[in-house]
């Protein structure tokens, strides 16, 4: 439906964006994700003319949209400040849109009842917006953006001025609401949305697809699932919070063996790696089990439980390995009923083949 190619941006001679190019599925949730300052927000801005690129083309279902002005575009934007008008009540904010494209009144009430009901809001049509809680008042402005039925929706940190147990309630609910949104506003291929966050749990809750941008650039683009499992580069691994990178080299393929500064580790898979290669070893936080001394197991390191905090259902552990090695720090998730003692005595671990995920070097 909406394809950037080789998209350019720069400021004060500064490069924003660098060559980005991408394709949106119709009826998807793509999610620009990054740390501040990676570009996602100028780029959302470009797609909704906002801001012109310096380079390259933005087609939507083919159409150039480069020279079409924002309120030819028909598309609807959420922002994380509501941009609500305070002196309208919630139904007055909702039909604003709708009034300036000439829908009838009967129409406007009609939409406006059916939008409510999807974001949760019915009922509250003849409320002031000051009476609302953040939250409501963001999703007046997501039932705003969705009225007049958009071919595109654009998110800018939607739920990034609510508190976090407000925003992890949102979060889960949003999804639901773009997906059902679809058939309410009659759009039966469904609504068509880009959203940008700097929240990676956000990311995986909303999106069907993730972008993860680094200094102007797409790092990688994957379904949650795919991102999750497998991080293409060591940026995309730290930025999840994957901290267990090693520069290790491979030894042997069959099996594959990987040369690094803990030991050679086994891991799952060869493919694409060829002997003497260096890569980078990604040890995935859930990869470690604590075992008894000589029990036969892969991959065993021996390492000092230096700290350990107990979040509830689970519990995070970081080790240092001990001598003969030169300390290494390496951070691990275990379920919460796994016994872990602050103690001087070395624990024994086994790091699960699966769990090792070999990466380019960076």
């Amino acid at each position: 439906m909406l394809r950037l190619e080789n998209i350019t941006k720069s400021f004060d001679n500064q490069s924003v964006l660098r060559g980005v190019s991408l394709d949106v599925t119709m009826g998807e949730v793509v999610v620009l994700l990054g740390p501040s300052g990676c570009g996602k927000t100028t780029l959302l801005r470009i797609i909704a003319g906002l801001d012109q690129a310096d380079n390259g083309r933005l087609l939507l279902q083919g159409e150039d949209l480069t020279r079409i002005p924002v309120h030819q575009r028909g598309f609807g934007m959420v922002f994380q400040e509501y941009a609500l008008f305070p002196h309208r009540n919630v139904f007055e904010n909702v039909a604003f849109g709708l009034r300036m494209a000439g829908w009838e009144r009967p129409q406007i009430v009609e939409r406006v009842q059916q939008v409510l009901a999807l974001v949760g809001l019915a009922g509250y049509d003849q409320r002031s917006v000051h009476e609302l809680s953040g939250g409501e008042q963001q999703r007046v402005a997501l039932a705003r953006s969705l009225a007049p039925a958009p071919r595109l929706i654009l998110l800018d940190e939607p739920l990034g001025a609510l508190d976090r147990a407000l925003r992890e309630r949102l979060m889960l609910e949003l999804r639901d609401i773009l997906k059902r949104a679809g058939g309410v506003m009659g759009r039966p291929e469904g609504i068509t949305a880009v959203y940008v966050t700097h929240d990676q749990a956000e990311a995986f809750a909303i999106a069907d697809q993730i972008i993860v941008m680094n200094q102007g650039q797409i790092e990688q683009q994957a379904d949650p699932v795919t991102l999750y499992r497998q991080p293409a580069t060591p940026f995309v691994a730290r930025f999840l919070g994957m901290e267990n990178l090693l520069p290790g080299e491979v030894k042997s393929t069959a099996p594959c063996i990987i040369h690094t500064e803990i030991g050679e580790l086994h891991i799952e898979t060869a493919e694409s790696l060829t002997i003497g290669q260096p890569i980078t070893l990604l040890i995935r936080p859930e990869a470690a089990q604590p075992i008894s001394p000589n029990t036969p197991a892969p991959n065993q390191i021996t390492a000092h439980l230096t700290s350990h905090s107990f979040r509830g259902r689970y519990q995070i552990a970081t080790f240092t390995l001990a001598p003969p090695h030169t300390p290494i720090t390496l951070k691990f998730e275990f379920d919460s009923s796994v016994n872990l003692r602050n103690t001087q005595t070395p624990f024994h671990l086994s790091l699960n083949p699966n769990q090792l995920i070999p990466l380019e070097r960076g």
